[in-house]
């Protein structure tokens, strides 16, 4: 009987740990959409002139400007800094709304011609 009960408590565990972690993804969700919702906003006023550039000419945009050397130092300073500043956050708080991983994967794919646009390939 013992064993019963302690076999219903390990499901009933189990259970609240799969719910948990279904919680967890559900407000990462929440958190992306609302980011990209505030960022790309943010991009659109600044910038209202890409609002009807089509997906690919978007992209294009996207490319040849953010992928220049200049852009690279500029994240790569803003990315020290919050670097300097996670361990003052605390361990919980330190990756959230962090683009680093992102960004990194953007630098390689940089080869700028004369003026410092990226070479199409």
């Amino acid at each position: 009987m013992r064993r019963l009960s302690i076999e219903e408590e390990i499901r009933q565990l189990e259970n609240k740990k799969k719910r948990l972690i279904q919680e967890q993804k559900e407000q990462e969700r929440k958190d992306r959409t609302n980011r990209l919702c505030k960022r790309m906003g943010l991009f659109e006023k600044l910038l209202p002139d890409t609002i009807p550039l089509t997906e690919e000419q978007f992209k294009t945009f996207l490319e040849q400007t953010v992928l220049t050397e200049h852009s690279r130092r500029i994240l790569d300073g803003l990315t020290a800094q919050n670097a300097a500043t996670a361990p003052a956050q605390g361990a919980g708080t330190a990756g959230r709304d962090n683009t680093q991983p992102a960004a990194k994967t953007a630098h390689p794919a940089q080869e700028g011609g004369a003026d410092g646009s990226a070479v199409q390939g």
